[in-house]
Order: C-alpha cells, then structure tokens, then sequence
C-alpha cells in the first residue's frame, strides 16, 4: 500500500519537481505518485515559477543547475513571496553550491547520485514540520535521550543532563531543524550572533562538548551528524540515510 503523505491538507501533498534532465523527472514522478503525492513537473525555471505561482505546492524539489535560470536565482524569487518548503538537488562535489542554497533559504539538500528512501525521508521530515506548525516545541525521545524543549529539559538514561547555554542553544537549534543540515555560518550567527559568521572554529569545539555530554560518537553518529564542508544535522528518528552520514 501507498504511504498517506503527511500533510497539513487533506488532499495529499502537492510536490513541484524541478529539474532539466528527463529521465530525472520521470523517475522523480513515478516514485513520488507511488507514495500517493500529486506531482507537478518543470524543466525549467520560468516553468517552475510559472506552475508554482498558478498552482501552488506543498513542497518543492528543485535542483541547482538549470538551463535557462540558476536554481540558486529560482531559490531566491520563491523566497520572495513563499515560504513553501525547497529541497535542492546538488551533484556531489557542489559543497558551496549546497551551503549558498541552505543559507538562501532551501530547507534541505539531497546530492545526486541519490537513493529514493533518502529523498522520501526528507520529504516527509519537512511536510510533517510544515504540518506542525514553526511555534511547535518539539520532543525527542529515542528510549535513550529525551529532550523537551516546551520544559528546557534534557535527560539521558533518565538523568537529568546539565548543559551549558551554548551546548543548550546549539541542542535546541538542531532539534527544531531535525533532518535538516544547519550550515556553519547559520548557526554561528544564531548561537555567537552576525560578527562571528566566519569563526568555524567555535562550531566545531562545541560540537565537540556536545556530543561527550550525549555519549555521541562523531566516526558513528546518533544524534548529531556532520555533512563535510555544509554543517551539522540533528538525525531525526525515521532518518535512516541520516544515521549513515559520518562526521
């Protein structure tokens, strides 16, 4: 049986797939429409923006390199006037093309060659959070570690876990995107504030207390996953292509 699209409409979730290569959007639409999604197709840019301004959507998957205008430029006008979810398509060794993505606006990236569960996982991850609403605390638990934001409570094996602000802001901001890569310049701004964006150095040291607090291991992770040259990801329960990323 077909997966039920997690979304906040009733009608099953909308997906606008964006990418020049045919055989790409065929594959995109065959496996999209087995999980019961509606599917919207674009070859270009204009047309994208043409069918998403007309017909809407409740997620888009774009890639970065377009004939006719740049997916970073596309990124860039749908933020303009939509906060609809984007996940950009990127080749592998595009490591600036996916950080430039992520802090324009793009709510998550997936490198091609890639896996069709992988791109499903992300895809759920961000129709369930656009579902929930951004005001939402939310709660991890995996029997383990158990995180309350709504509390500022945090417990492993049951015991209350003592964090610093900074281990504590850097947990919370992870937690809110969970599955999504938080590049490092994001979360410099967010946790050292704008005149620190350029100090990596601060993220990786407090990474790295972060994960001794949780019993984390960077070669193997459970909780916080390292993308090289992008950023960090919190590995949400039902992220399986996450749980395989290394540090």
């Amino acid at each position: 049986m077909p997966a039920k699209p997690e979304s906040a409409a009733s009608m099953p979730a909308r997906i606008l797939v964006v990418d020049d290569e045919p055989q790409i959007r065929r594959f995109l639409d065959i496996s999209l429409r087995a999980q019961g999604y509606r599917v919207a197709l674009a070859e270009d840019g204009a047309r994208a923006l043409t069918l998403l301004a007309e017909g809407g959507a409740d997620l888009v998957v774009l890639d970065i390199g377009l004939p006719d205008i740049d997916g970073h430029a596309v990124l860039r006008e749908i933020r303009s006037w939509s906060q609809v979810p984007v996940v950009m398509l990127s080749v592998r060794n595009d490591e600036a093309g996916k950080v430039a993505a992520l802090d324009a606006g793009a709510n998550d990236y997936v490198t091609k060659p890639f896996g069709t569960a992988e791109l499903m996982a992300r895809i759920r991850m961000l129709l369930r959070q656009q579902a929930q609403g951004p005001n939402e605390a939310p709660v991890f638990d995996d029997g383990h570690l158990h995180i309350d934001l709504a509390r500022r409570e945090v417990r492993l094996d049951g015991a209350p876990l003592a964090l610093s602000r900074k281990e504590y802001a850097l947990l919370s901001m992870l937690l809110r995107n969970a599955g999504r890569v938080l590049t490092q310049p994001q979360l410099l701004r967010e946790i050292w504030g704008p005149s620190h964006t350029e100090d990596a150095h601060y993220v990786r040291i407090l990474v790295g207390k972060l994960r001794a607090r949780l019993g984390d291991d960077a070669a193997a992770p459970r909780y916080i996953a390292t993308e090289p040259g992008v950023g960090l990801r919190f590995i949400a329960l039902d992220d399986g292509a996450g749980q395989r990323r290394g540090a």
